[in-house]
């Protein structure tokens, strides 16, 4: 990814703030703002990676299509095993990275496919994935082990907390909206206007007819509006980032969102390691839980003060750097 956007730097750091508030905010109203929408803007905003890291609006071509096809295999394997380890620690959150490395795995045949066949993908997953997740049910009451390995597969795509056939929809809205060209200020006004309409028909399409929209409905309803709401963040924060008369004051106030968005995969590792130790102090209750606004407060803070003191002295994240050596060949790394 030779350029970066920071408006889509940013809605990645305020999707990661966001699974954080999801995890620990004390009220459970104040809890559902976040809840799910972050997890969707992170797929959305993994499509648009994948999309930036494959040429954009102009796709890389012979040995250079190559070596990105096995650049997002790579990211897609390396997900998984980051996804499982941290699964293993026990903590009360749905660690949703396995999910979205097991996507990657199954969606690279398509990552080169014209967009109206990517187009075409994500509309299925919105509108049959979540036939297939009621038909087939939820399995969210035990945590991963070992021993479950067998189950994964199911667990990724049908079963789990982030079915893979309706994600599959949010991440080709981004793959989508990367290859129209984030560097277009048409594709950033459209992504703002049609996303915000997409949230509204979502949304209040299930209100006036009674269908369920909620957090992890994982209905079309939700799909409509929580993933048209993550197309019109990222197309809204990378336009105000980019317009004339807006760039310097929000590249301003968004930095340490953008600061956050540039090493998601250490701060959200980071996150989940502090909370198990949460989880073995006195100050966690009993029986311990992570619900604490204290608990939110300083590890928001630190996320984001960390984020922009480390990028100021030392540069890319430290997993974000092992995952480009895992993943970018000798001669291509930055």
């Amino acid at each position: 990814m030779s350029r970066r956007f920071a408006g889509v730097d940013a809605a990645r750091g305020l999707a990661i703030l966001g699974m954080l508030w999801a995890h620990t905010a004390a009220d459970g109203t104040r809890q559902s703002l976040a809840d799910g929408r972050s997890s969707v803007l992170f797929a959305t905003l993994l499509g648009c990676s994948v999309g930036l890291i494959t040429g954009g609006a102009r796709p890389r071509r012979g040995a250079d299509r190559r070596e990105a096809v096995a650049s997002v295999a790579l990211r897609g394997l390396a997900l998984i095993v980051l996804g499982l380890m941290l699964w293993t620690l026990g903590t009360p959150v749905a660690v949703v990275l396995d999910t979205y490395g097991a996507l990657l795995l199954v969606l690279l045949p398509i990552v080169f496919a014209p967009t109206a066949v990517i187009a075409a993908v994500g509309v299925v997953a919105a509108l049959a994935g979540p036939l297939v997740v009621q038909a087939v049910g939820e399995d969210l009451s035990t945590p991963f082990s070992p021993q479950r390995l067998p189950s994964l597969l199911g667990e990724w795509f049908v079963t789990g907390y982030y079915p893979g056939v309706v994600f599959a929809a949010y991440l080709c809205a981004g793959l989508v909206v990367a290859r129209a060209d984030l560097a277009r200020r048409a594709t950033l006004v459209a992504m703002l206007g049609g996303g915000a309409a997409a949230s509204a028909l979502g949304y209040g399409g299930a209100a006036l007819l009674g269908l369920d929209a909620s957090a992890h409905a994982n209905s079309t309803a939700e799909v409509l509006g929580s993933g048209g709401l993550a197309i019109a963040v990222v197309g809204g924060l990378e336009l105000l980032c980019t317009a004339e008369a807006t760039a310097r004051p929000a590249r301003t106030v968004l930095a340490p969102l953008v600061a956050a968005g540039r090493m998601p995969l250490t701060i959200y590792t980071a996150q989940l390691i502090v909370l198990t130790v949460w989880l073995a102090t006195p100050a966690a209750g009993t029986p311990p839980w992570i619900e604490s606004w204290a608990l939110l407060g300083g590890l928001a803070l630190a996320s984001v003060v960390a984020a922009m003191i480390w990028q100021r002295f030392v540069g890319k994240g430290p997993l974000e750097r092992v995952l480009t050596r895992l993943t970018t060949f000798p001669a291509r790394r930055a």
